[in-house]
This record gives C-alpha cells, sequence and structure tokens, in this order.
C-alpha cells in the first residue's frame, strides 16, 4: 500500500523532518526548514536486477584501487601516493587561496603525461598523456586560459569548457572520454531534473550523485571545488561530505605565501599528513623542505625568540615563536598574538607570573610566529615561554637553541608525543642544543650534531635556556 508523505527539509544542511518546526536540530538554524513536497512511499520496495552481480572477494581486482601520481608531489604526500581511479575529491578553501591554480596545475601535468619521481617533473609512459576535462562554472574560458598562460599550464590534451548544466557536463565527458574531471566548483553546477537553484541542498546532493555515479562506473577520477563559509566550514549540505572519498581542505593567508593542504577524511589514505605550498606570480609550487619560510633570516642572537619544531600530523615543522614585552600606556597591558592559539598564552603568563613572580599586568604582550606559521599544540608551550621571558629579561637564549615541551599549571614541563621525530628534524636544520621534558627522557635516542637537555620545571628551563 502506498502513500504520499509530507517532509520538510532544512535549506542549510539537508536536515528532514516529518512537520515543520522553528529550528534545525542538525545544524541549529531557526527557520531554514521548508517544505519539500509530497513524497511517494511505499512499504515493500521492488527488487531490480542489479548492474553488476556479486562475485567473491578473492576475485576483485585490487589493481584498480592503485594510485596515481599526480605529478605534484605535496598534493601526493595527502591524498596517500596519489590519486586512485574512481575517487571523487573535494578540494575545499577560502576564495583566492589558490584552489584553481592548483588544480589547473594539477590537470595540465596529468595531460602531459607527467608524474612525480624524486620531487621533479619527469614524463611517463605515455609521453602525449591521457585527456583531462576541466569544467568552469564560476569563470570563463578566456580568464583561465589566463591563469594557464601566466603559470604554463597548457597542454593540447588539456579541454576546458565554462557550464554549469549537469547534463552538458555529462556530454563533455561522453565527448572526450577523460582521465580526470575538474568540477569547479560543484556549488555552481545546476541540474534541470531537480526544483532550487544552484548550490542547494537538493542541487548539490543530486549533482554529487551524479558525478559519483559517472567515477565510479568509468573509474573516472573526479576533483570538485568547495566553498567554505565564514567560519571555515564547508558551504553546503553536510552530506556532501560524506557522499565523497576524499574531502581536502586549503589553507593559508590571503596576504602571505604559504599555503598549507589537510586531507579532513580520505578512504584511501592517512588523514595525518600536510602538504606545503607557496603561492608565487608564476603559479603554485610545492615545498618539501618549507623550514626557510618558518624561521627568520637574521644571523644574530636577539631576546625574545625561541624556535620550537610542532607536529602537522606525521609532518615535523620548525617554527620561532618571537615575543616583544613593553610596558604598558594604561593600567591593563595588551595581548596580541598572531599564529598562535591566544587562550594558551594568556595561561603560560599566568604560570610565569605564579611560579617565577614576574608580573606581565602592567605590560603589553604580543606572541607571533615567523612566516605566517599557525600552531596551537601544547608541544610549543615551552619555547612560548623561553621567548617571552627572553624579551623580559632583554637576554638572548643560547645560540642555535630548540625548545619543546608542555607546560603544566604547577609550572612542570610535560612530555609530548613525537619527541624523536622532532629531534631529528632539528639536527638536520643544524641546532645543537634542544631542551626537552625530562618525563618520557628515558625513550630519546641521542641524536647526532645535537646536544638533548632535559628539564622537568620552568625554573631549570630558564637557567638552561637563558644563561
Amino acid at each position: 500500500m502506498a502513500k504520499d508523505k509530507t517532509e520538510y527539509r532544512c535549506s542549510e544542511c539537508g536536515w528532514t523532518s516529518p512537520k515543520w518546526v522553528g529550528q534545525c536540530r542538525e545544524c541549529q538554524a531557526w527557520g531554514t526548514l521548508e517544505e519539500s513536497g509530497a513524497q511517494h512511499v511505499t512499504n515493500v520496495p521492488t527488487a531490480i536486477t542489479p548492474r553488476r552481480a556479486a562475485q567473491p572477494i578473492g576475485s576483485v581486482d585490487s589493481g584498480r584501487a592503485q594510485y596515481r601520481p599526480t605529478g605534484v608531489g605535496e598534493l601526493d604526500r595527502v591524498l596517500g601516493g596519489g590519486i586512485v581511479p574512481g575517487a571523487v575529491i573535494l578540494l575545499a578553501g577560502e576564495p583566492g587561496i589558490g584552489k584553481s591554480t592548483l588544480l589547473l596545475d594539477v590537470a595540465a601535468r596529468a595531460a602531459q603525461g607527467a608524474s612525480t619521481r624524486g620531487g621533479a617533473p619527469t614524463p611517463t609512459a605515455s609521453p602525449s598523456g591521457d585527456p583531462v576535462l576541466y569544467i568552469t562554472g564560476e569563470e570563463s574560458s578566456s580568464q583561465v586560459k589566463s591563469r594557464a598562460d601566466r603559470i604554463s599550464a597548457l597542454s593540447d590534451r588539456l579541454f576546458l569548457a565554462d557550464d554549469n548544466d549537469l547534463g552538458s557536463i555529462l556530454g563533455h565527458i561522453d565527448a572526450t572520454h577523460p582521465s580526470l574531471l575538474v568540477v569547479d566548483s560543484i556549488q555552481t553546477v545546476l541540474s534541470a531534473d531537480v526544483d532550487g537553484g544552484a548550490g542547494g541542498v537538493a542541487q548539490v546532493r543530486a549533482v554529487t550523485s551524479a558525478l559519483i555515479r559517472v567515477a565510479k562506473e568509468r573509474d573516472l577520477p573526479v576533483i570538485v571545488v568547495g566553498h567554505v563559509t565564514k567560519d571555515g566550514g564547508i558551504a553546503g549540505p553536510r552530506v556532501l561530505e560524506h557522499l565523497v572519498d576524499v574531502v581536502c581542505q586549503f589553507e593559508g593567508e590571503r596576504h602571505g605565501r604559504l599555503r598549507l593542504l589537510r586531507a579532513v577524511k580520505n578512504r584511501y589514505g592517512p588523514t595525518d599528513e600536510v602538504g606545503c605550498f607557496e603561492l608565487m606570480d608564476t603559479g603554485i609550487r610545492g615545498l618539501p623542505d618549507p623550514s626557510g619560510l618558518f624561521l627568520s633570516q637574521t644571523s644574530e642572537d636577539v631576546p625574545g625568540s625561541c624556535v620550537t619544531v610542532s607536529l602537522e600530523g606525521r609532518r615535523p615543522m620548525p617554527t620561532e615563536i618571537q615575543a616583544l614585552v613593553t610596558e604598558a600606556g594604561a593600567a591593563n597591558g595588551r595581548r596580541t598574538t598572531s599564529g598562535v592559539d591566544h587562550s594558551r598564552v594568556a595561561m603560560i603568563l599566568a604560570v610565569l607570573q605564579a611560579r617565577l613572580g614576574v608580573d606581565f599586568t602592567s605590560k603589553d604582550v604580543y606572541v607571533s610566529t615567523v612566516g605566517g606559521a599557525k600552531t596551537s599544540e601544547p608541544a610549543v608551550d615551552l619555547a612560548m615561554a623561553v621567548a617571552l621571558m627572553s624579551s623580559v629579561l632583554e637576554r638572548a637564549p643560547r645560540a642555535k637553541l630548540v625548545a619543546m615541551g608542555e607546560i603544566g599549571l604547577t609550572g612542570e614541563v610535560r612530555s609530548s608525543t613525537g619527541i624523536q621525530r622532532r629531534l631529528q628534524e632539528a639536527a638536520r636544520l643544524g641546532f645543537t642544543t634542544a631542551i626537552v621534558p625530562a618525563q618520557g627522557s628515558e625513550e630519546i635516542r641521542p641524536v647526532k650534531g645535537i646536544d638533548i637537555l632535559t628539564v622537568s620545571d620552568l625554573n631549570t628551563t630558564m637557567r638552561v635556556a637563558l644563561p
């Protein structure tokens, strides 16, 4: 027996309710539920003949899920080795961050048949490459061509179309038979079979489902660009992130050169890798060793600076913490931070005042990282404390020093994860002295070229770091 069922759907996240309510139970937005019309519901589904018969798991061809390098080493690092045929990848980021520039470079390399070996693009067995289809729904073809000229991303096998109709896009796929499809962006594509405007919940779900079906049927890797909200989340229904195989977030300051690529979700690889890129006038390039961006170029030891090594996923990243403490013009001093957690700085100031007797109440405190690096992990606490005390005492820390460890409210220095990897990276960069927590130091192996000093509290740390 069939019956008609009316549903109310949230225009923000896609949550459905059998009756109208004022607030969405999923995203907590008010006044976003709209009637989606009567749905024809049957109690007993009808069985149909599947397109592909089930087969024993031992007879499944696992070679179809092998990684294919993109030609961009940092992107391959984040994806786990490359793009898997049939995978649908969502790349999200703020406007102007470099998403289209990166994907245009990836598309050109794939069309030229380039792979990455040792960080440099080299021709593969197919010198002419396979066709690559780049769909742009936000810009005209001439605009994309101008960007391709600027970054040298031209190839006879790279096909470009400015279209935002789903049916036309499927027609382009049938005409070109691409080995890679790039859609920029998913919020601009419109399906004529679904009501609502482009970017709506129903449209995004229908367009994404259609692209996923094509990707799985043809083993066609698809990369789609997604917008983000002012809060940094991916715009559109949350179901978009559940449908795709990989979700990558492109981050960075719009006015800086550094860009970070993180995998938020990855069905084919790890999610704890970070790719580093540098945005230049001639395009965007990967940075296998980004340490030069995060360390100051001065050769003199100056007060108020200390280097630490943070972990971005499994990747050790050198980070220089700079602090400036000055007399305040008012009764209460200012607290200004950049690249570090503001509440973490406030906690360290309170601990230094309580345990070392340094009064920061009437002082202005500025704490920043070098090169636009961002870090919030507790392991950078020790470097921040050394930089702050160095600025207060106007005494430079010892040369070639790196500090890492978490600070507790009682003034003790706690152990952090990945100390061994941090020490190896510090030794590679030429640091000769490392201050690490005494807790867990018995598990640390000696590292050639670096003197490891263990501390248990802040008093010992300052005696060692500020001779």
